[in-house]
């Protein structure tokens, strides 16, 4: 007996199977389809998630209402690009020759833009200059003094003066003598006495004409002559600055905006005949309202948007800010109780040169942000 326990002992065990998952399973459900006391520790897990992004939302929502109506809104201030116009006019009257420039097309200062026809002009300088030979002339001949023949002639005259008073004188003396012993009538002696006086008239005169051939012009004479040239000169300049006008040129260098007239048309002076734009002298033009004014001074520099140009950010500084405000931009309310707020205007140069920039442009900023 002792024997067979030892073999017994000592011989292999058999095999153990698998633990049976289904057997070894906690019994969940409990009698009649009860939960059980282990699935009542087990506690329930369902996601978060979509509650924390709701809630991010959420907030993001409310941070951006308050930041949006805390913050200071924008202030949009709109100007325009402007340039110098010129609106070039002549001071003759006429029909118009020729105009050799079209519209759009850039001209150099100097550049012929009207040719006027006027025909009573140049007549008119044509006689200023036959005038002015005239007056010349006069003046040579009054600078040459008298003719030496014209002297000779005034000589023999006085001569022959004398002569005729020593016959009078004579013929006087005989009929005084033969008057006195009565054997003259007394009328005769009236008429020689008058010849004697009449001749004797005549040497003054005929020696104040000897005496003015040889002494030559007076001072006056010679002032008056040179007077004369003067003014014939200066006739001949006014007509020749009107004729200069019929030609009408570009001042500086520009560009064509405008043709006012046509060949053929008749002009009269100070009408505009072409109209010019300066590309070189451009500068952005705005409106600003008094209580905005105060905030800027000549010298300051910010930069502007223009839309033209893709929206290209320029920097301009401020050269101008108007003396006096000229409308109202802005109307009060009864509500508010506010006044009319006065406009200024402002100009604003570019600091760079930009060769896009057109009269007619748009710019903006806002005026809160521009520093």
């Amino acid at each position: 007996m002792p024997t067979d326990k030892t073999e017994a002992a000592s011989a292999p065990s058999a095999p153990s199977k698998p633990p049976d998952p289904r057997a070894e399973a906690p019994k969940i459900h409990g009698e009649k389809g009860k939960p059980s006391a282990l699935l009542k520790k087990w506690p329930s897990s369902p996601t978060r998630l979509p509650s924390i992004i709701v809630g991010v939302v959420v907030a993001a929502v409310a941070a951006l209402s308050i930041w949006y109506l805390v913050r200071p809104q924008p202030l949009l201030v709109q100007g325009e690009v402007d340039a110098t116009r010129l609106d070039i006019a002549a001071r003759v009257d006429g029909r118009v020759a020729d105009i050799p420039v079209v519209r759009g097309q850039d001209v150099a200062a100097g550049a012929v833009l009207v040719r006027i026809d006027n025909p009573e002009t140049i007549a008119k300088n044509e006689q200023a200059l036959a005038a002015r030979i005239v007056a010349e002339a006069q003046l040579a001949n009054i600078n040459v003094g008298t003719r030496p023949e014209v002297i000779a002639a005034r000589k023999a005259e006085l001569e022959r003066a004398q002569a005729s008073v020593v016959l009078a004188q004579k013929t006087y003396d005989r009929v005084s003598q033969l008057a006195e012993h009565g054997n003259a009538p007394i009328a005769r002696l009236d008429q020689a006495t008058d010849s004697l006086h009449e001749d004797q008239r005549a040497v003054d005169q005929a020696q104040s004409a000897y005496d003015q051939a040889v002494n030559g012009y007076t001072r006056e004479e010679h002032e008056i002559a040179e007077a004369n040239v003067g003014k014939a000169i200066a006739d001949i300049k006014a007509v020749q600055s009107i004729i200069d006008q019929m030609v009408v040129y570009a001042p500086v260098a520009s560009q064509v905006y405008q043709r006012n007239v046509e060949p053929g048309e008749y002009v009269s002076p100070g009408v505009p005949l072409v109209t010019l734009i300066d590309l070189s002298d451009l500068w952005i033009h705005f409106d600003l309202r008094e209580d905005l004014v105060k905030t800027i001074k000549v010298g300051d520099r910010f930069d502007v948007r223009i839309p033209a140009l893709a929206d290209r950010r320029i920097t301009v500084e401020v050269k101008l800010i108007a003396t006096k405000g000229e409308y109202a931009s802005w109307r009060a309310t009864r509500a508010t109780g506010d006044f009319d707020l006065r406009t200024f205007s402002i100009r604003a140069y570019p600091v760079d040169k930009v060769p896009e920039l057109r009269p007619g442009m748009s710019a903006y900023l806002d005026w809160r942000a521009r520093e």
